[in-house]
């Protein structure tokens, strides 16, 4: 179960990055809302993983989520760049999360 809390946490942690954007400097009332509700929820499961999952690995897997689900969600919510060694760097860090939940106990 750890793991999935930890799954549900990285995609609240793309939410509140993703929802910063939209709040522009704080200022929107409901994207703060939203904003501050994603935070809460990615910290409140993170914690509920670190139980069973070391901090270490909980830690990288939780940000390397939020990279990988950002990175992507900006390319197409906010056109950024999709450049070769961009998609390359993202792969690269979604084959370590995988790699990091393969080889815990």
């Amino acid at each position: 179960m750890a793991w999935v809390y930890l799954l549900i946490a990285g995609i609240f942690e793309i939410s509140w990055a993703i929802g910063m954007k939209y709040t522009h400097g704080f200022t929107r009332f409901w994207p703060v809302v939203f904003t501050l509700v994603s935070m809460f929820l990615s910290v409140y499961l993170l914690s509920l993983a670190t139980k069973t999952i070391p901090i270490g690995t909980a830690y990288a897997v939780w940000t390397g989520i939020g990279i990988v689900g950002t990175s992507v969600l900006g390319i197409f919510l906010f056109n950024e760049p999709v450049e070769v060694l961009r998609i390359v760097f993202i792969v690269m860090i979604l084959v370590a999360i995988v790699g990091l939940k393969v080889i815990s106990r």
